[in-house]
């Protein structure tokens, strides 16, 4: 875990305090806070391109899906790549980086926002980053939090959604985002760099493969990545089909039904080999005695594991490369993630928080 301070208030025993959970995305940032809120948004941030834009949308910043809906209108900003900011924290920053830093902290001021805080409320906010992430790129984060939160601190996504559950021995999390897929392995203790695997094929990988696919074998359909993302949501699948994908999509402006079953089929199935490669190598490495019962527990998590069949394809990969195994989906993948960085927040002691004002 890496932590620091926040900035958005001064410490007083009288006032309460809020705790937040957030899960912060490439595709979408989630919530969880103490006071029963729960919501998710797209992680995207539009300005408006210009005064006529401006009076249109008679706002400075939009977020999420209306930001998404009103892209022909804004500078659009997808202020998380791979899981991690798209900023250096250089000297010699970018002006793109530096939108892309001031994209991130209205992202993470937006997602504080709907947790519904008091003003008279401290806010201590644990968030989710990538197993692998920088430590150039979490002090990122903290500074993009600081201007919204009281005290900030990080927890790898996949150890969040396992004490999240209280699967803390034993357990193998595959948490499988937008940008990417993180793999714990959970053994009584904090993890270390050894227990943690990430690969950069995850949900937007998916997208550029059905989008290739379609591109190749779909001739003069019309797309945006945007639509990809829609299909990939609505039909996607390992395994066998409970349904054909038909799906219209415009040629010439016309509206035109293609069978998509198998470019999504084939698209998604791209998740399966480094699933099975990190698993592989976070087993092969654990203890001998437990190696059988870690394999019996593993977890999938994150968006990506909403892909139908996506837990018997993985189980059926681990019996022929790995001899068995035994996969179970969590039941709410969007918010185990925040749901986990909440119970982590509310089980520090106050000490703790006090200490990184």
């Amino acid at each position: 875990m890496s932590q620091n301070e926040g900035g958005a208030g001064t410490p007083a025993k009288d006032h309460g305090v809020l705790y937040i959970g957030m899960d912060l995305g490439t595709s979408r940032t989630s919530v969880s806070a103490s006071n029963g809120v729960r919501e998710t948004v797209y992680s995207m941030v539009g300005y408006p391109k210009d005064v006529v834009s401006r009076k249109l949308l008679k706002k400075d910043v939009l977020f999420g899906k209306e930001a998404l809906e009103k892209r022909l209108s804004l500078k659009l900003y997808k202020p998380l790549e791979k899981g991690v900011l798209k900023y250096t924290g250089d000297g010699s920053m970018s002006d793109e980086a530096k939108a892309n830093l001031k994209a991130a902290q209205d992202l993470i001021g937006e997602a504080i926002r709907l947790a519904k805080p008091r003003k008279d409320e401290l806010i201590y906010c644990v968030i989710g980053a990538p197993a692998e992430a920088s430590m150039k790129n979490k002090e990122a984060i903290i500074e993009a939090a600081r201007a919204h939160v009281d005290s900030v601190m990080l927890c790898s996504e996949p150890f969040s959604v396992a004490y999240g559950l209280e699967w803390l021995e034993d357990v193998l999390v595959i948490d499988i985002g937008a940008g990417t897929t993180d793999l714990c392995r959970m053994h009584g203790t904090m993890p270390e760099d050894a227990d943690q695997v990430m690969y950069d094929i995850a949900g937007d990988a998916i997208d550029a493969e059905l989008a290739r696919l379609i591109e190749k074998h779909c001739p003069g359909a019309q797309f945006t990545i945007h639509m990809i993302k829609d299909i990939k949501e609505r039909w996607g699948y390992v395994g066998e089909p409970s349904e054909r994908a038909i799906v219209e999509l415009p040629v010439d402006g016309k509206p035109t039904p293609f069978d998509l079953t198998e470019h999504v089929r084939t698209a998604c199935a791209i998740l399966i080999d480094p699933i099975i490669k990190g698993i592989h190598k976070l087993v092969a490495s654990f203890d001998p005695e437990f190696q059988t019962r870690l394999k019996n527990r593993v977890l999938l998590a994150g968006g990506g594991s909403m892909i139908k069949g996506l837990d018997t394809a993985v189980e059926k990969a681990m019996k022929e490369r790995l001899g068995g195994g035994k996969v179970i989906r969590i039941e709410e993948p969007i918010y185990g993630g925040a749901n986990g960085a909440l119970k982590i927040a509310h089980d520090m002691p106050e000490e703790f928080w006090e200490k990184l004002k």
